[in-house]
């Protein structure tokens, strides 16, 4: 305002005139971590700045996803693991050395450039070596325990850090180990048997068995080659194929469908807590903590229900914990219990990881083999591209907060999450409709796609089938 405030008594009023600020700022650090705002001083008519290098890290991920997607397709899994991680580093220090907003927009493009392949690629790796009983139990442990220890350590790093640029540095570093992976991580046995290369695939395989000191016996080895599909040569199926047939288009659609709702249920649990005058580093804590029990819930029942069961139940419950979160807030706008925001959001991301992590196994079981990569990048892409459209529905409500507690809005602020509830609802519907994958081999090439579970039932679920045929 423009005025003196330490020489008033009144508190300020809207209608006062406003100058810009040209005096410098003091920032209220929060655990004094020096941010990249409160260093460039990307405040009041700056503040634009740092959502634009963010979008161009969402941009960076939109192409790189999906690019390096099909590279893993072509080239195999690891060179583009490798090549994802040597990105990632690249623009993390690219950014430590940056001092204006085109050198951060150019250093966080690259960065996202690899940031959600590392995950996907890493994933599809593992996914492929396991055999189809271990699959839920591999996967999800790597998510559940390692992810959820890392996410809930990386405040408190950031905090002893206490600068952006050191805490950048630190996360950074780690990754120059990845290269040396190369040296006893086998190349994918099921991309190589895709691309017709038994004898690679069977090489990885001897590998892995003297890794764990064991010998595959000859017989097992006649067998196996015997059951290798013959590829034809110059085969190069593309991310399209899963568009030309009736039934794989509409497995993917709905695969697609399903990333973008959950990616936007995410921002609307972020939505529910802005504003409380929470800690921020305490807040990504405790929200992480509920990755492992939602991954636990999976180990525990993926295997028993079914996948179909599994994903079309966690986007149920997803769906039911986003509306009685928005309604529960909304009838209790005046005066709301920052509290309250802080556990219905956690229960609401309990539920949204539990869809997130069966849902991200169902998608790279569906996929064939040999458009997996390619197939993958396209479903998490799918989920950042929602993003461009969240402000159109996160936003129908725009909350006002006096101190940490919300006292109105401009329109009722459940409107959001009714609306994604339901998309979530719908999803669980569409789930449905998807063959189930568990103890079943997991189609190779577009045509196994096609032709996979295609005469199962709606209601059919692996359950039920034990039941019936115990």
């Amino acid at each position: 305002y423009d005025v003196n405030l330490s020489s008033v008594a009144v508190p300020p009023d809207a209608n006062w005139s406003t100058r810009a600020c040209d005096s410098g700022w003091e920032y209220d650090l929060v655990e004094g971590y020096q941010s990249i705002v409160s260093e460039f001083d990307w405040v009041c008519d700056d503040n634009w700045k740092p959502a634009l290098g963010q979008s161009l890290f969402f941009v960076g991920c939109l192409f790189g996803t999906l690019g390096l997607g099909i590279m893993a397709d072509h080239i195999g899994r690891l060179p583009v693991l490798m090549l994802a991680n040597m990105l990632s580093l690249f623009g993390n220090l690219a950014t430590y050395f940056t001092h204006d907003l085109p050198q951060l927009g150019a250093s966080r493009f690259l960065n996202g450039l690899a940031t959600d392949t590392n995950f996907v690629i890493m994933y599809i790796l593992v996914m492929e070596y396991l055999r189809p009983s271990k699959r839920t139990l591999g996967l999800n442990l790597c998510i559940g325990v390692f992810q959820t220890i890392t996410c809930i350590a990386i405040p408190w790093i950031a905090i002893a850090c206490g600068h952006w640029r050191r805490f950048l540095l630190a996360m950074s570093l780690p990754v120059l180990v990845v290269p040396f992976f190369y040296l006893v991580v086998p190349e994918s046995a099921s991309w190589l048997i895709s691309k017709g290369c038994a004898k690679e695939a069977i090489r990885c395989f001897e590998n892995v068995a003297s890794f764990n000191g064991r010998k595959m016996s000859p017989e097992v080895l006649q067998k196996f080659k015997e059951s290798i599909k013959v590829v034809p040569p110059g085969n190069s199926p593309n991310i399209l194929g899963l568009f030309r047939t009736p039934h794989l288009r509409r497995n993917t659609s709905i695969l697609l469908f399903k990333s973008m709702v959950l990616t936007l249920c995410f921002d609307a649990i972020s939505r529910n807590v802005e504003g409380l005058n929470y800690n921020p580093f305490f807040m990504f804590s405790v929200t992480s903590v509920t990755k492992l029990p939602s991954s636990l819930v999976i180990v525990g029942l993926q295997d028993r229900v079914g996948r179909k069961a599994m994903a079309s139940g966690a986007l149920l419950l997803s769906g039911v914990f986003t509306v009685v979160s928005g309604l529960t807030l909304a009838i209790l706008e005046t005066g709301t219990d920052p509290l309250l925001a802080t556990t219905l959001a956690v229960v609401s991301r309990f539920g949204v990881n539990m869809a997130y992590s069966s849902g991200a196994q169902y998608a790279a079981e569906l996929i064939p083999t040999e458009v997996r990569g390619q197939g993958v990048a396209a479903v998490h892409v799918a989920g950042y591209a929602a993003t461009f459209f969240s402000s159109q529905i996160l936003y129908l409500v725009r909350n006002e907060f006096e101190g940490a507690v919300a006292i109105g809005a401009t329109y009722w602020r459940a409107i959001p999450d009714l609306v994604l509830g339901t998309l979530s609802m719908l999803g669980a519907l569409l789930c449905l409709t998807l063959p189930e994958t568990l103890n079943k081999t997991l189609p190779v090439t577009l045509e196994d796609g096609e032709h996979f579970g295609e005469k199962e039932g709606f209601w059919e679920f692996s359950c039920c089938q034990k039941k019936v045929n115990s």
